[in-house]
This record gives structure tokens, sequence and C-alpha cells, in this order.
């Protein structure tokens, strides 16, 4: 039996694969790291390998993987450097690995993330796209897979550490779960401000930090309606079960109001290596370097509705979520594949803030196609996805 776990890190020179890190560096007794992989950065991921000694450093770009191969070489590091999908999906799926941190952002992580799944991993789910995108796919992935399905978010570790041990009795005890959300930087801005927002105040979150597409689909809320969604098969709960509701704070990380009207939160700093901790050491629990609570010194925890600054339409996105549950298989795979393209626009400056819901709402609109069965149909619904944002991008360009 072995002594440690032999983890993978997919995204490890992101925002959570670099937290990851951290967890690991300081649990060395208990973790060993089989593979750290990145998209292109050469420089970070050859630092990683240079301190976490990696047996396997995978680049998804070819040039980044040749580059950091001379790089490992050079430095005589016996870390063995591969590129490319198939590579992802090998070190995700290796019989050496026992658990698999998912952080690649986007619709690029679901591939692995199958692999994971399939091979019966301990995958921990930092990527929502997996969820939002794979959705009845890779369910059955896990199922099929015999997989361990652990949420790395805030809020969806909140709402897995406030629900009854035994997954069957869920669907009996719980009345509705309720996700909290910051409200972002522009909370209580004027919404006819909004379409002045430049890339550098989307991405200056008040609380968290993160990465560039993830902060500004905090601003835009749209981060919220893919949470929505992956809640959704987490849990196994209705669409009409899930809630939002603003708690600027950031504390209570999310709750779950059960039947008999009692309510169970998880609170906690808003640092993602509480999550992440707890994920790689379930169900134990481990030290995570994150500060604890001074409830002597917490500032009041308020709560609002979305529109409680008498102004809906400042989060028009969330409303995406339910409108595409209720939608079509494969509506919620287009939905992520718009806001990716959007969100890219919007961080290049092609187009305006307040036109990431048009250009999201507008693909949704132009595109029904069949329900997806294979990784190969869902990525063919990303493409086309994609292609149909573009196009809109461009008709805000004009």
């Amino acid at each position: 039996m072995k002594s440690k776990q032999c983890i993978t890190v997919l995204g490890s020179t992101g925002s959570i694969g670099t937290n990851t890190l951290d967890v690991l560096a300081r649990h060395p007794e208990r973790f060993d790291v089989y593979a750290l992989t990145a998209a292109r950065q050469v420089e970070p991921m050859l630092n990683q390998c240079a301190k976490f000694k990696p047996r396997v450093a995978v680049m998804a770009q070819e040039d980044a993987g040749r580059q950091l191969a001379e790089r490992v070489r050079a430095e005589g590091l016996a870390t063995e450097v591969r590129w490319g999908q198939q590579a992802l999906d090998e070190v995700s799926a290796d019989p050496e690995v026992d658990a698999v941190m998912a952080a690649i952002v986007g619709a690029a992580g679901l591939s692995p993330c199958l692999a994971a799944a399939r091979a019966g991993k301990r995958l921990l789910l930092a990527n929502k796209e997996a969820l939002v995108v794979g959705g009845e796919v890779f369910l059955a992935a896990v199922q099929q897979g015999g997989a361990t399905l652990l949420p790395i978010d805030s809020e969806h570790s909140a709402i897995f550490q406030s629900l009854p041990d035994n997954p069957g009795t869920w669907a009996q005890r719980i009345d509705k779960i309720i996700l909290t959300a910051s409200g972002g930087p522009f909370r209580s801005r004027e919404v006819a401000s909004l379409k002045e927002v430049t890339p550098e105040q989307a991405c200056a979150h008040p609380n968290w930090v993160m990465g560039r597409k993830i902060s500004v689909d905090s601003a835009t809320m749209m981060n919220k309606a893919l949470e929505v969604i992956e809640a959704r098969y987490l849990f196994g709960v209705t669409p009409e079960q899930l809630e939002v509701v603003i708690h600027p704070q950031s504390i209570i990380h999310s709750m779950v109001q059960y039947k008999d009207s009692s309510v169970v939160a998880q609170l906690g700093t808003p640092d993602m290596r509480v999550p992440i901790a707890y994920g790689l050491s379930w169900p134990e629990r481990m030290a995570s370097g994150a500060s604890t609570l001074d409830f002597k010194a917490l500032p009041a925890m308020t709560f609002e509705a979305m529109d409680a600054h008498g102004h809906p339409e400042r989060f028009p996105g969330l409303a995406l979520a339910w409108q595409t549950l209720g939608a079509r298989p494969g509506s919620c795979a287009i939905l992520n594949a718009a806001n990716e393209v959007a969100v890219e626009a919007f961080l290049n400056r092609q187009i305006r803030f307040d036109q990431i819901h048009g250009v999201n709402e507008a693909t949704l609109a132009a595109l029904t196609l069949g329900a997806p069965q294979t990784l190969d149909d869902l990525m063919e619904i990303d493409r086309l996805g994609r292609l149909q944002a573009k196009a809109q991008v461009a008709q805000c360009s004009r």
C-alpha cells in the first residue's frame, strides 16, 4: 500500500494550480506530484518542475512543450516533458495517479477530466466547465469509472460540506441550495456607466485573487450562472431548488436550506486553499495555510437580492443559467463557448463590457443542435458555439 497520494495538477501555473501546489508543499509526507500541466507558460512551469520534481510535465501547446524540454535538459532535471491533448489525458488517467486537480480554465479541460473520470480517479473539480459543457456525458463517465467527484469551487465545496454524508438522502432532506455571490466590483455602480468599464477594472475583484477570465465572469455574474449549472449536476437538485443571494463580504460561501427550514452554512476566509485542502484530504481535514476567521474583528455580514439596487439589468447573464438548464441538451455548452469568446473579446478591447451578455444571448438564440452523446459531440457544439459567438463579436465591433 502506498504511503503517499500521487497527484496530477492540471493547469498548475494558474491561480488554482499555484494554490494547490502551496497546499501540497505543506504536506510533503502525504503527497507526491506525479504530473504538472500548463498551456504555454514555460518559465513558471520550469520553476515548478525544479521545486516539485514531477515525473511528467505536459504543455498543451507543442512549441511550448519543445521549449520546456530544452530548458529541463539544460537544468539537468529528471522530469519527462510531453505535449498535446493525448498527453494531458494520459497523465490524468495514469495508474500511478490517485487524484487529479482539474484546474484548466474553459472547455479545454473537459477531455482530461473525462479521462480521469473513466479511470476512476479522485477528481478535484475546479474546472466548472467539465460539468457545464459535459453535463450528462461527464456524469456518465464518473459513474462508469467509479470516480470520486469532489468540488473545489469555494461555493460548491461549501455546499458539499453543508450536506449530509450520504448522497442518497439529499433528495429527501434538501429544500434548496443557496449560492452566495460577492456581487463583484460593480455591485452598486451606475448601470449606465458599465459600458465604460475597462478590462483592468473588471479584473480588480474586491475579495478574491483570481485569473483574468474568471474575474470578468465574476463582474458580469456569468461565473455565478455557470456555478448554478454546475450545482444542478453536482448535487442532483432541480433548477428551481437553486437560488443566488449577494453577500458582499464573501464570508459565508454558500448554504443549504433543509425541509425543516434550518439552514447549514460554511464560513471561512476568502482563500482558495481552504476548499483545495478539503478536497485533497477528504474525508479528513488538514492545514491549508489560510488564516482563520476572527469573529471579534469581522465586519457585519449583509445579504442582498440580485436587484437590490433597483437595476435587475446589472447582471442579465445570471438568468441564462435557468434558461439553458430548461432548454434542449447542449445549450449549456453553447453558453459556455459563447461566454469564453465574449470575455476574450472584451479583454482584447474588441467589445464593451456591457456587450458580453448580448453576444451570449444572441449565440444561444442562433444555434439549435442535437443532444450530445460523446466527447466529440461536445467538442463540435463548443466549436460551433465559438464560431457563432465570433460572428456576434464582429457585429458588435462594427
